[in-house]
């Protein structure tokens, strides 16, 4: 194993080391979280020795998973995308040993419906869903945009629309006129603060709205 030695029991398992899975990794460990990353290919081991715990290993093998103690992990995520196979094989193999919580990268709906009818938990596309941020941010007032689900609750960074300019949020009634609430407010040079009643909206202020994802859209796109 490469790195230091830590208590991995109830940790996360990370399993292929591409750019989605090193990405969870590196930021895992940097978050404190105790991981044990999995890859087989020889030269990412090398590139990622020392950065954390780390073991070269075939996660599409049960026998290998079983000699790094996978069952002893609470969580682990399936980094390999781009092999359909060894996707499902190491979903599944997790699934045998009883991990209670596993995340699987998908890269389309059919692998993503694959992997969950085989019992993982939670599914990610992360080339999709980067696809999708970006258009809802392209050309429009949007500054950040996080979707909770299809169709459904999320939320918004932006700057305001011309006509809430020196208003207060009483005044303007965003929740009832278009289905909006704005949970804070940030100043030039400062940083965001919870709103209220009494918080007025200027033009150089930043604003962070939650609601409606078509309701948000139609709210950002407002003169």
């Amino acid at each position: 194993m490469a790195g230091e030695d830590k208590d991995l029991a109830s940790g996360t398992l990370v399993i292929g080391l591409g750019r989605f899975g090193a990405a969870v990794g590196v930021t895992l460990d940097k978050l404190g979280y105790e991981i044990l990353a999995v890859e087989k290919s020889p030269s990412r081991v090398q590139a990622f020795a020392g950065r954390f715990p780390l073991v070269e290993a075939d996660g599409t093998s049960t026998e290998a998973l079983e000699q790094l103690g996978a069952r002893e992990f609470r969580s682990a995520v399936v980094g390999v995308g781009s092999s359909l196979e060894a996707s499902v094989l190491i979903t599944a193999n997790l699934v045998d040993l009883g991990i209670s919580s596993i995340w699987a990268k998908a890269t389309s709906r059919e692998h993503g419906r694959i992997l969950r009818r085989i019992g993982a938990h939670h599914v990610i596309y992360p080339e999709f869903d980067a696809g999708q941020r970006t258009a809802h941010l392209v050309g429009g007032r949007m500054i950040d945009y996080i979707e909770m689900e299809k169709d459904g609750f999320a939320i918004m960074k932006l700057r305001p629309p011309k006509e809430v300019h020196g208003f207060t949020l009483d005044d303007l009634d965003l929740r009832g006129r278009y289905g909006v609430n704005v949970l804070a407010v940030q100043r030039p040079g400062s940083s965001f603060e919870y709103s209220d009643a009494s918080t007025r909206i200027h033009a150089d202020d930043v604003i962070i709205v939650s609601g409606d994802a078509r309701l948000l859209e139609h709210f950002a796109n407002r003169p």
